[in-house]
């Protein structure tokens, strides 16, 4: 986190910042923007939903047990609480999955991994983006080996091209849908008042239901234009830049804490 010198105020004190994240994700990330002096807005743009057909990730479970595959890729905790979810619904503990490797996008869902599954975690890249993960398991993994990825309806498709380029079968299946969220504040009002500081976006996803959001909800889109958007990575920036806006602040890691951190420098060297 930015260091204020003793005496003087926090970065972000006074300062109101959105939470576009869904309702049962904002809390951590309200919490450090709290820490931070902020106070935080909660204006859910997303939400977490099941399949509408959780048939086939329910049989990839099951044949999960069964040992037909080797290893276990988890790119979210959403992906994680899904596979927990459906373990629990089929009555299968998740240690019948102990014999498969886990592999983890990043520390948050390997702690998610740890608490909701109690399994070990073989592998989590330096680089905790997709990109990074397909690079360090095409380092471990062996001929042949059978991959289950249970994903997001709208993931992404570099880690199921990049870990089949190296000759890995993998089986891609849908764990959640990530659909538009609603509650929170009156963001729309709020704009208009100008009474916004800066938008945290912690997602790609985030920005785009963002956007639909305001437009449903009578609010201008064009109202961002001139506030502080703060991405949690360089993937969340690009899809900010090719929707026409320009992120104002791009964490370096793609962690909450990297992006308040990120988030309070910015406001520390504009003030």
């Amino acid at each position: 986190m930015t260091v204020t010198a003793p005496g003087s105020p926090a970065p972000l004190a006074g300062r109101q910042v959105v939470v576009t994240q869904a309702a049962e994700q904002a809390p951590e990330l309200a919490a450090l923007l709290l820490q931070a002096g902020a106070t935080p807005l909660l204006y859910p743009c997303l939400a977490i939903a099941p399949p509408a057909d959780a048939s086939a990730l329910d049989q990839a479970l099951q044949s999960a047990t069964c040992g037909n595959f080797d290893w276990l890729v988890l790119t979210s905790a959403n992906a994680v609480r899904s596979v927990a979810a459906r373990l629990a619904a089929l009555e299968l503990d998740p240690r019948q999955l102990a014999g498969l490797r886990v592999a983890t996008v990043g520390a948050a869902t390997a702690a998610a991994v740890r608490a909701l599954l109690g399994l070990d975690v073989a592998l989590t890249p330096a680089e905790e983006v997709a990109e990074g993960l397909a690079t360090a398991l095409a380092a471990a993994l062996q001929p042949g080996d059978r991959i289950l990825l249970p994903q997001a309806a709208r993931a992404r498709d570099v880690l199921v091209q990049q870990l089949r380029a190296t000759g890995a079968a993998v089986t891609r299946v849908v764990a959640y849908e990530t659909v538009r969220g609603s509650g929170g504040v009156d963001l729309p009002g709020l704009l208009a008042q100008g009474a916004i500081a800066a938008v945290t976006l912690a997602s790609a996803s985030a920005f785009t239901f963002l956007l639909e959001r305001l437009t449903r909800e009578g609010g201008d889109p064009a109202a961002l234009h001139g506030l502080c958007l703060a991405c949690i990575g360089p993937i969340t920036a690009r899809t900010v830049l090719a929707a026409g806006y320009t992120p104002a602040v791009v964490s370096p890691q793609p962690s909450l804490e990297a992006l308040v951190a990120a988030l309070a420098g910015y406001f520390q060297v504009s003030s």
